[in-house]
């Protein structure tokens, strides 16, 4: 069986890395847990599964995973966030994977599916929210610091697995607005050291089309409340962003 390097990066996270140690187990060689100096019982819990932590000052989200790989020893590398979990069907598609050797040059994603307080997100733009997380180790980095993504040495065939990556992320409503306020200030600071600006009737149209795009063409209107108020969310986020960018 390929050996596997399962790294994940934490801070404060005891509420979900049990959830996602718990769903690695049988497949991992090993787990690496790089964390940026949690005060709860994030290392403790790490340690009682038997997972490598190491402390790691905070350099971005690209440079943690960056340094996590640089701990790794497996031939393969599966990349987690805590908050997210491998779902049964994507753990036999990984176990079958990894007995029967994954090929050379290639690179596998999943889909991943989000829970927003209580309720699954089909919809909305979040799913499937395709993830490429599986690779082989020394073939590709962490770049960018809002929704970071693997940049490869070279091409390589991405071929999707079975199920779904299970994501935890939000569990209440100031949760997503946190999260957002963080990730709009973050985006806007990258468009502007790219020179980007916000166009004319930007804080208009764009709020209004994503809206419409996501609660109407991708189906937020399926998901019930939860994607009524996801959608609002999605549409603020992006008034904010392009309201920052503005300022600038």
């Amino acid at each position: 069986m390929v050996k596997l390097s399962v790294l994940i990066i934490t801070h404060n996270e005891q509420r979900n890395i049990e959830r996602c140690l718990e769903s690695v187990i049988g497949i991992a060689s090993e787990v690496i847990v790089v964390d940026s100096g949690s005060t709860d019982e994030t290392e403790s819990i790490c340690r009682q599964y038997g997972a490598t932590f190491v402390h790691h000052d905070w350099q971005g989200f690209s440079n943690q995973k960056n340094y996590a790989e640089t701990l790794a020893s497996g031939d393969w590398i599966l990349s987690l966030d805590a908050d997210e979990q491998v779902g049964e069907e994507l753990f036999h598609s990984l176990l079958n994977l990894l007995a029967e050797e994954p090929q050379k040059g290639a690179a596998y994603c999943m889909n991943r599916l989000t829970n927003f307080c209580g309720s699954w997100i089909r919809h909305c733009g979040w799913y499937p929210d395709t993830k490429t997380r599986l690779w082989q180790r020394g073939t590709a980095r962490w770049v960018g610091d809002v929704h970071e993504q693997l940049q490869f040495s070279s091409p390589v065939n991405t071929i999707r697995l079975k199920g779904d990556l299970l994501h935890y992320s939000y569990y209440t409503l100031d949760e997503l607005a946190t999260r957002q306020a963080q990730y709009y200030l973050l985006a806007a600071h990258e468009a502007h050291l790219r020179h980007r600006h916000c166009a004319k009737g930007a804080l208009l149209w764009r709020p209004l089309w994503r809206f419409v795009r996501d609660y109407l063409l991708r189906g937020g209107f399926l998901d019930g409340e939860a994607g009524y108020i996801v959608c609002r969310m999605n549409a603020h986020y992006t008034f904010m962003k392009y309201a920052t960018l503005r300022d600038w």
